[in-house]
């Protein structure tokens, strides 16, 4: 990966724009912000953009993809050019660790997060989102190449606390109407966006799927919509306020 992405997507090719797509939302910082607890010294893995980076707290980010690292608000601390796998931090530096829609990209899952686990003394917290609760959304409908490829990726719940260890808790996490952070799940009631191509490539596991499969996706939607067919099987989502998705957050705390 010519950007030094070190998962399975490659953001030198999809990252372009992420920002603009992948915006915070407010409902999931605020469960953030409770699960960091008093902790004042934060680390991000996997950070990104800067999404999920809480202000008012000391953070070290950590980033590999040179795209998404350029795309740092200014305003943020540069992200430091390293992987889960292999944190170039001593044991129990920080009070407590946070990864964001980051998990599923990993190669080495248990090792990355046994690392945020050896050098964070306090909570470890993963947004990420439950492979068997994907089949939820109207997506699995119109794009089931994607919705299989996310299934492939994302690892289960039960597998993330066990090798974080300790007392973990896994919360459900609703979807708002129209939810800032634009992950597949997260267009809910807003199935134009599916149409919209950065919309698509700031979601990676769209990258995985076979041009001619997304064409099929794109065409049957764009139809579907023009003569009322999506409406008349999911309209009532378009003034639903949550949605019940796969979203969860995962909150481990050292025994």
């Amino acid at each position: 990966m010519t950007d030094g992405s070190s998962g399975d997507a490659d953001y030198a090719r999809i990252g372009e724009g992420y920002g603009q797509y992948r915006r915070p939302e407010p409902a999931f910082e605020e469960a953030i912000a409770v699960a960091l607890g008093e902790a004042r010294t934060v680390l991000n893995v996997g950070a990104g953009a800067g999404s999920y980076e809480p202000r008012d707290r000391e953070v070290t980010a950590v980033e590999p993809s040179a795209s998404m690292r350029a795309q740092r608000d200014p305003s943020l601390p540069p992200a430091i050019d390293a992987t889960a796998e292999d944190l170039p931090f001593a044991d129990d530096t920080f009070d407590a660790a946070i990864t964001t829609f980051s998990v599923h990209q990993w190669g080495a899952l248990e090792r990355g997060l046994a690392e945020l686990r050896r050098v964070t003394r306090g909570p470890v917290v993963v947004m990420t989102c439950d492979p068997a609760r994907l089949d939820r959304t109207w997506l699995a409908e119109y794009a089931p190449e994607m919705i299989a490829t996310e299934a492939r990726r994302y690892p289960a719940p039960a597998r993330v606390a066990a090798a974080l260890g300790g007392s973990t808790r896994v919360l459900d996490l609703p979807i708002p109407a129209g939810c800032r952070d634009g992950f597949s799940e997260a267009y809910f009631g807003r199935p134009e966006m599916i149409l919209d191509p950065g919309a698509r490539r700031a979601n990676s596991a769209w990258s995985f799927v076979d041009p001619a499969a997304q064409e099929r996706t794109v065409a049957r939607l764009e139809a579907d919509l023009a003569d009322g067919t999506w409406d008349a099987r999911h309209g009532a989502l378009r003034t639903q306020q949550s949605f019940d998705g796969s979203l969860v957050l995962i909150v481990s705390e050292p025994e």
